[in-house]
């Protein structure tokens, strides 16, 4: 399974045949509203959508909307790349099975309407076009899929509008309050070892044709959002794109670097997702860097996805501040 962390047209997909159903647990505030009364709400593109009552039977067609329905107390009845999900996301797993509805790229419209969705949830990744589609199965809500210009603030109204659309906007409440804790208490637990400010530089690589590929994770992206919140110092230098902030590297841009805590997620069912201790290994420049030569290199544990949510990225914070402070 090769990663695809933004999504692009990929082949088309064969239709399947699926029926499922999902569930949603509104918190006791949100049911006095009624589960019958009609919501109204503006998703991430600015378009007004209406609904008949709280979404059941919702669809997602990305990992990090799935993560934060589940988070919510509400299961998907349908998720493009179960799979995939169930590699990449285990810090947040998913609790009932969702029917597979194709790639996250090019979902199966086919597939999709046999779910009879009352709400499909779709991202910006996706092609307008395949939007328009869907549109025509049901309700769709597209969220913004990143904002490089305000990372964790994007995660959090991405989560307040899953909320409004689902009836669970206490549990979204108790989500972010839950969040800002771990930020204080992980940025505490830091400055208390003296690591205020310290250089830290998160990526993650791929082995594409035999040849390194790193992603550097720079102010923008998501996870360097949360690491300045926690108050490190992004050591990138490269540029990252105006959506999910991640720039481009390869082993001889690690040598800007210089003397910082060098982390990065992998994962075991990808061999091709861990160069660091992979292919890298014997290489003169990576075994060169000094944050190699001093042992200031962490693998922080798989399954945290770094384009999550709230819990997602709560157990990023338990991570790095468990890696940088033992």
């Amino acid at each position: 399974m090769r990663r695809l962390l933004i999504t692009a047209a990929a082949a088309t997909v064969a239709a399947l045949t699926l029926t499922a159903c999902g569930t949603t647990e509104p918190a006791a505030d949100d049911k006095a509203k009624g589960a019958g009364e009609k919501i109204s709400l503006t998703d991430g593109t600015g378009t007004k959508v209406e609904l008949d009552g709280p979404a059941k039977t919702i669809v997602a067609t990305e990992w990090n909307v799935v993560e934060s329905l589940i988070s919510l107390g509400v299961d998907p009845a349908a998720v493009s790349d179960v799979k995939g999900y169930k590699a990449w996301d285990t810090a947040v797993p998913l609790k009932n099975e969702p029917k597979d509805v194709g790639t996250r790229g090019e979902p199966s419209m086919d597939a999709i309407a046999a779910v009879k969705p009352d709400l499909i949830v779709a991202t910006t990744d996706l092609p307008a076009a395949a939007v328009d589609q869907l549109k025509k199965v049901a309700p769709v809500i597209n969220l913004k899929a990143a904002d490089a210009a305000d990372p964790v603030g994007q995660m959090t109204k991405n989560l307040d509008i899953l909320a409004q659309a689902t009836g669970t906007t206490a549990k979204a409440d108790t989500l972010k309050k839950a969040f800002e804790a771990k930020i204080a208490e992980g940025r505490k637990a830091l400055a208390d070892k003296g690591l205020a400010g310290k250089p830290y530089a998160f990526a993650d690589g791929y082995v594409v044709s035999n040849q390194v590929s790193i992603r550097p994770y720079t102010s923008g992206s998501l996870i360097g959002g949360v690491n300045e919140k926690l108050g490190l110092k992004n050591a990138w230098t490269v540029e990252g794109d105006p959506a999910y902030g991640l720039g481009t590297t390869d082993v001889e841009g690690l040598t800007k670097l210089g003397d910082v805590e060098f982390a990065y997620i992998g994962n075991d069912t990808d061999k091709d997702s861990n160069p660091f201790t992979g292919q890298l290994a014997q290489d003169k420049v990576w075994t060169s860097l000094p944050f190699v030569q001093n042992n200031n290199v962490h693998r922080l544990p798989d399954g945290i996805w770094m384009f999550g949510g709230p819990e997602s990225m709560g157990k990023y914070i338990d991570a790095v501040v468990a890696a940088l402070t033992k």
